[in-house]
């Protein structure tokens, strides 16, 4: 009897979800429509009505019931990001300026079912002076576009982000970053990146937009893997937007909730030229290929 009514039961869920299918769908398109003008248009105020709109737009979507469940994987102007555990996802895009500088936009949406729990992101990065000192929550984020998610199960379990973050005309950052929950809430930045002189909340690298940088983790290595960074003349030390990618390789590996920063790691035959295709979204007519392990 029961495996009898399991297709009749299945059939009307499916019934039930195909409205909110379509809502979301069209919400969808939407999205794709205030997208191409908030990354292509050549007028800055054009590019923040197009933002603003997306912003209602998506908030629109996400209170679809289920909308959880709906990848929204045809928009090409934000990046969405699934825990493993499936508990949260990010949403996260930019918008940038004429002056060369972005912001940074984004939700953490949880997995509620039928009613929406989310928290939205505002970037806060300008008044951060020391993010590598300071934990945040997501009223004053230290914005990026996230492309890459580690869980970590310790005594205090968190989640190691690893993300994107355009800067100015002249450099470009990338972040690994954490996420923990404390009473429900959200909060960045944990000190659990020990060594190369101290122990970080958030490890920022910064060099110049000319170049590419790797940053990924590698399994079976257990660590956070990247480009040794370093400007071409010691007298240079300091002016970030002359260092990049020397040819050899450092990394965090993980030991007992912490990781380790490890000096000179051995990659031979590991880093794939695919690592270093994501760039500057502005280099690409995808932008979707601009939130990975890029620039």
């Amino acid at each position: 009897m029961i495996v009898a009514f399991i297709p009749v039961l299945a059939s009307a869920q499916h019934a039930d979800e195909t409205p909110n299918i379509q809502k979301l769908t069209a919400y969808q398109d939407s999205l794709n429509e205030f997208g191409k003008h908030l990354i292509n248009d050549t007028i800055e105020g054009e590019r923040m009505n197009a933002n603003a709109s997306f912003i209602k737009t998506l908030v629109k979507a996400l209170k679809v019931p289920h909308s959880f469940n709906f990848p929204f994987d045809s928009v090409k102007y934000f990046k969405v990001l699934n825990s493993p555990d499936n508990r949260f996802r990010f949403i996260t895009w930019h918008m940038q300026f004429d002056d060369g500088s972005y912001r940074y936009y984004g939700t953490i949406q949880m997995n509620t079912g039928d009613r929406l729990l989310m928290y939205p992101l505002s970037d806060y990065s300008p008044f951060i002076k020391k993010p590598e000192d300071t934990v945040t929550d997501n009223k004053k984020w230290y914005g990026a576009q996230y492309y890459d998610i580690i869980p970590v199960n310790s005594d205090h379990p968190y989640y190691v982000l690893l993300g994107w973050k355009g800067n100015n005309v002249k450099t470009t950052k990338k972040v690994i970053e954490t996420i923990s929950f404390k009473n429900d809430l959200p909060v960045f930045g944990s000190s659990v990146f020990d060594g190369n002189s101290k122990t970080r909340k958030r490890v920022v690298f910064e060099y110049t937009r000319q170049a590419s940088m790797l940053l990924k983790y590698d399994p079976d290595m257990q660590s956070l893997v990247f480009d040794h960074l370093t400007p071409p003349d010691k007298k240079l030390t300091g002016h970030f937007d002359q260092y990049g990618p020397d040819l050899s390789y450092d990394g965090y590996r993980y030991k007992d909730g912490h990781w380790q920063f490890i000096e000179n790691l051995d990659m031979r035959n590991k880093p794939n030229k695919n690592d270093k295709d994501y760039i500057d979204p502005k280099k690409q007519k995808e932008v979707d290929k601009a939130t990975g392990t890029g620039n």
